[in-house]
């Protein structure tokens, strides 16, 4: 069941465009403080549920609640949209693009200023504030597309691939930032192909898959239903002489053990402490959301039917 009280609710949401499905029965609802990761293979139809919950698009059936009702017109103006493709006036200067952006989501002249500076020298960018964007790399424009997002102080983010060509630290700068708006209680929708970010930001996950709901939930959850019967030792045992082994192979922080079907964890660690092994780390492997993604998204096979995790 959907939270009523969440600020995004969609409720059997279709939408097709002709013979193609871009969205068929989706479900899920989002809270205030969440960072809900949106996932899908290119032309999956995550750009569709985007517009859809911006009203720019509305759905053929079903319904999307914001703010607990039927987004209004006035409702537009706080939602903060980063769309993949850049979408910046390139020979303009920074500043002046800026504050015309933020205008536009109803905010005064000093106050769109106001703004701008304040995130300009939160992301350390105030040096650049009088070059054109077209000067900056790509990196740079990407922050200062974000700034556009989010100088509005917008109750909901919809980030779609905010990360797109940061470097390690930029890219660092961007999650501590949006965690931090997310602990001030904004509502953020990301849409990324990077699982590793999705796993370090995100508490619940959904994704779709030529227009069909295939995932939906708490993300450990999801990771444990989708773990096989495999373990993650680190050890000085010669593990070729335990019976219940399937198969073990390095994994970074140690040795990945697949049992045999029936096996369990139990046995594996008797045997372990039985052959007088110093066991260091003993521990169910979880299966990284990458695999799960492209276990869901491999397009010679049919999309799975649509699996909640709540």
């Amino acid at each position: 069941m959907h939270n009523g009280n969440a600020s995004i609710v969609l409720h059997s949401v279709c939408k097709s465009f002709g013979h193609i499905i871009a969205a068929r029965d989706v479900s899920f609802s989002v809270e205030p403080g969440e960072i809900f990761g949106l996932l899908g293979p290119n032309g999956a139809g995550k750009t569709t549920l985007l517009r859809l919950l911006m009203d720019i698009i509305r759905p053929d059936t079903g319904s999307i609640q914001v703010f607990g009702r039927k987004l209004g017109e006035n409702d537009k103006n706080r939602i903060g949209y980063l769309p993949e493709e850049r979408g910046l006036y390139t020979r303009q200067k920074v500043l002046g693009v800026l504050k015309y952006l933020v205008q536009l989501k109803g905010l005064t002249e000093p106050q769109a200023k106001a703004n701008t500076m304040k995130w300009l020298d939160r992301l350390g960018m105030s040096d650049v504030k009088d070059r054109r964007i077209q000067e900056l790399s790509k990196g740079n424009q990407q922050k200062i597309q974000f700034i556009a997002t989010v100088a509005s102080d917008p109750d909901i983010l919809l980030l779609d691939e905010p990360f797109s060509g940061l470097d390690p630290v930029n890219a660092r700068v961007m999650i501590d930032t949006i965690r931090e708006l997310a602990a001030a209680g904004k509502i953020i929708v990301l849409s990324t192909h990077q699982m590793n970010l999705v796993e370090s930001l995100c508490r619940r996950v959904f994704m779709i898959n030529s227009g069909h709901q295939v995932l939906y939930g708490d993300l450990e959850e999801v990771q444990r239903c989708y773990s096989d019967n495999s373990f993650l030792v680190r050890s000085n045992a010669d593990y070729s002489g335990c019976p219940c082994i399937l198969k073990a192979f390095p994994d970074g922080r140690g040795t990945r053990i697949s049992l045999n079907p029936g096996a369990t964890g139990r046995e594996l660690l008797s045997w372990l402490l039985e052959s007088g092994a110093h066991v260091d780390a003993f521990e169910k492997a979880v299966t990284p959301l990458e695999d799960i993604f492209i276990r869901l998204a491999t397009p010679s096979r049919p999309p799975e039917q649509g699996r909640d995790y709540k």
